[in-house]
Parts: C-alpha cells; structure tokens; sequence
C-alpha cells in the first residue's frame, strides 16, 4: 500500500501515463524524448534501463521516430501503419510506465504498467484509429495528413509536459480520457433516444 501513498509515487504514475498516452499519438515519440532527457542528465532510469541513456538508443529511436512519422504521410500507409501501431503503443505504454515506477515493488509495478501505461496507450490509439477511418470515409484521406500533424504535435507536447510538468500531464491525459468517454456514451444515448422516437406508437 506505501506504493500509492507517497506524492513520488504519484509523480511517477502520472508520468507513466501522460507518456503512454503520447506513444498513443506516435510510438516512438515519447521513447526518443525520454532517451533524449536520459542522455543530458535530467532523467536517470534504474540499472534495467540503462541502455536508453546511451547515445546509440538515441540515434535508434531518431531514426525509428523519422520512419514513423514520415509513414504516416504516405496516402493509405497510414491505415496500414496503424495495424502495426496499435499493438506497439500498447507494448510502449507498459514498457515506459515500468520505467519511470521502479521504486515499486515488481508485482505493482508491472500490473500498474500493463492496466495504466498499456491501457492509456491502447485507448489513445484506438480513439486516433477511428479518428483517421472518419477522415478517410469523409476525406476520401484528404485530411489525414492533418490528423497525422496534430498526432505529431500532440506526442510532442505532451511528451515534453511529461517530463517537465508531470502533474500537470497526467491531469490533462486523465481529463482528456474522461472527456473522450463522455462524448461516447451521449453519443450512444442520443442513438438510443432518436431509435425510441422512431419507434411507431401502436
């Protein structure tokens, strides 16, 4: 229990979770901002994880941050770079939640990073998924290069809030999160209410 007492601990999941929810945006965004803090100094990982404060981390997630955002860009890649995506945001979300929560112990510190890092990662994604599928359909992908800017931007930004601001993030992500499922259930409740007023009186 001394795990969610501690305003570290605190710190340390809402970082967890601003940062899943940036490899939601674009994958390697967050890893390459994280290696990139790593590298100057200003964030220190545990002995598991200190091959992401190495130079050659950097440059891997350089290029790998290029590829990706360069992929999406590309009429109809897009979609398919989504297929792989999805799965990797969810994998990246655990794994960057598991990083920034080592004071933990490894059973918390594991179950917190696959239900809220991989969780919020899934969800963002899932959420941008359809986001971009409503872009293609009314677009024909005419405005998908948009979408695919402001993924970017919003990775970016959020990643830096993260690591500067974690608070701050963490309360915006989780605001975002409950915005987004509001919007869902009124738009399942009007669907429901328009099919009653359709419905003939006998």
């Amino acid at each position: 229990m001394n795990d969610f007492i501690s305003l570290n601990t605190l710190v340390e999941i809402l970082l967890g979770i601003s940062l899943s929810a940036a490899a939601g945006f674009r994958v390697f965004v967050p890893l390459l901002i994280l290696s990139a803090g790593a590298v100057i100094g200003h964030l220190d990982f545990p002995t598991d994880f200190d091959w992401v404060e190495t130079p050659q981390a950097l440059a891997v997630f350089a290029v790998a941050c290029f590829l990706e955002i360069t992929g999406y860009y590309i009429p109809w890649f897009d979609h398919v770079l989504d297929t792989v995506a999805t799965p990797a945001a969810f994998i990246t979300g655990t794994m960057v939640t598991a990083y920034v929560t080592p004071e933990m112990s490894p059973l918390v510190q594991w179950t917190l990073a696959i239900v809220a890092g991989g969780g919020t990662a899934g969800l963002t994604k899932g959420l941008m998924n359809i986001l971009r599928v409503g872009s293609t359909a009314t677009s024909g992908g005419l405005a998908n290069p948009i979408l695919a800017t402001l993924e970017l931007v919003g990775a970016i930004g959020l990643s830096v809030l993260a690591i500067t601001i974690p608070i701050a993030a963490g309360i915006l992500v989780i605001a975002i999160i409950l915005y987004a499922f509001y919007k869902i259930w009124q738009y399942f409740s009007d669907r429901e209410v328009s099919k009653l007023d359709q419905t003939p009186t006998p």
